[in-house]
């Protein structure tokens, strides 16, 4: 019996929690496409890379198509509809789109970050 409530609730949480992440990646998408804002595009440890605008479109492409299938995915488990009737359709289309927008965002940040191999050169302290 407390397994079904236990369920039942797990599922609501978990279908509430897609609106903001869903509002979250579209507003990103919206700063990057409409504003031309790259604050937030491949960041590494809160820095921006080199060149933003490189990354920005593909960084906005991923933030967009999240956004959107998060958002219906939310949409067609709440109305019920079509494949998504089955809560455990809708759980898989919405982790498997979370995971892998985590994966995307950060290969994009550490490529966006170049790596700098081999011995670090010493500042030369005479020339200030």
């Amino acid at each position: 019996m407390f397994a079904h409530y236990f369920d039942f609730v797990m599922r609501w949480v978990l279908v509430l929690a897609l609106f903001p992440m869903a509002f979250f990646w579209l507003r990103r998408a919206w700063r990057i496409f409409g504003k031309r804002d790259y604050s937030e595009v491949a960041l590494k440890r809160g820095e921006s890379p080199p060149r933003p605008e490189k990354w920005a479109t593909l960084v906005g492409l991923i933030n967009l198509a999240a956004g959107l299938v998060v958002l219906g995915t939310a949409l067609g488990a709440l109305r019920g509809v079509g494949p998504l009737q089955n809560p455990q359709s809708w759980i898989a289309v919405a982790g498997s789109t979370i995971w892998i927008k985590i994966f995307l965002d950060f290969i994009i940040s550490r490529q966006a970050h170049p790596m700098n191999l081999g011995r670090k050169k010493k500042k030369d302290s005479s020339a200030s």
